[in-house]
């Protein structure tokens, strides 16, 4: 069955960084969208990063870009998102979502996704 494991989250404090890492098991990772989603008590849900390997596009949110990166590495089926000076504003829980590639648009604007991680807590504290 196809499943999503995120790892990586803890407690930082500002201006630190930390790496969240997403296990993929179950599908063709090629023929995937990934994000990276939050969701944070009173916000509403924000995709923070996706990639499509459709089109080899990257995504950021305005609020994250120049600080997170995505990355992926097919053979090992795995995508992280590497999230450098952090703010007390990031915290949250960190989705790792994924989508068939027809839907990318959907995950990546929407943040709707077909499967979901389990979710890892980052908190950012000043």
């Amino acid at each position: 069955e196809m499943q999503l494991v995120e790892s990586g989250g803890g407690l930082v404090q500002a201006g630190g960084s930390l790496r969240l890492s997403c296990a993929t098991s179950g599908f063709t990772f090629n023929h995937y969208a990934v994000a990276w989603i939050r969701q944070a008590p009173g916000k509403e849900r924000e995709v923070v990063s996706c990639f499509s390997e459709s089109d080899g596009t990257r995504y950021y949110a305005p609020s994250v870009k120049g600080r997170f990166t995505i990355s992926s590495d097919s053979s090992k089926m795995t995508v992280d998102l590497q999230m450098n000076s952090l703010k007390p504003e990031d915290t949250a829980l960190y989705y790792c979502a994924a989508s068939e590639s027809p839907s990318a648009w959907r995950l990546c604007t929407k943040a709707l996704a077909d499967y979901w991680g389990q979710g890892t807590q980052v908190t950012v504290s000043s």
